[in-house]
């Protein structure tokens, strides 16, 4: 079994109209939200600039697999998405991970703290990114191994 990679990871959860973003400290230790970027022609941009900020070793992106593991039309335009941020960071890893129910997760946990569904919309996102990231670390941590696939490798 190898050791945990330590460093920053970022988290994006990919939407048609927001992308959540999360980052992990270095040793891996608790996923927190960052942002929320609209998603238009400026989203790419702005992941970079928060790159920037964190100095991650990789960025973990949300892939939306149905509940059989098999993609759906998210699962292309979040490959899509991923594509672009490899192209604009190509020294950092981008790493595609299982995303499937953590926006269910996230509007659970969110519910259960007293947020309605409409209040938490700018923040359901940066909360799934978590959900996700928290799972990719932990995964790496008890395993050894990277979760998920690099953008590459697919």
């Amino acid at each position: 079994m190898s050791e945990f990679r330590r460093g920053v990871r970022l988290g994006v959860d990919v939407g048609r109209a927001r992308i959540g973003v999360a980052r992990s400290d270095a040793d891996g230790m608790l996923a927190v939200p960052v942002e929320t970027v609209a998603r238009n022609d400026g989203s790419i941009a702005r992941i970079v600039e928060i790159a920037g900020e964190y100095s991650p070793i990789e960025i973990v992106v949300g892939l939306p697999l149905n509940m059989r593991g098999d993609d759906t039309p998210s699962t292309a335009d979040a490959r899509e998405f991923a594509a672009l941020i490899a192209a604009a960071l190509p020294e950092t890893g981008v790493r595609l991970v299982d995303e499937r129910l953590s926006t269910v997760s996230a509007h659970t946990a969110l519910r259960q703290s007293g947020r309605s569904q409409k209040g938490s919309r700018g923040i359901v996102d940066q909360i799934a990114a978590v959900v996700f990231l928290q799972h990719a670390v932990d995964t790496e941590k008890s395993t050894g191994r990277a979760p998920g696939a690099l953008l590459d490798e697919e």
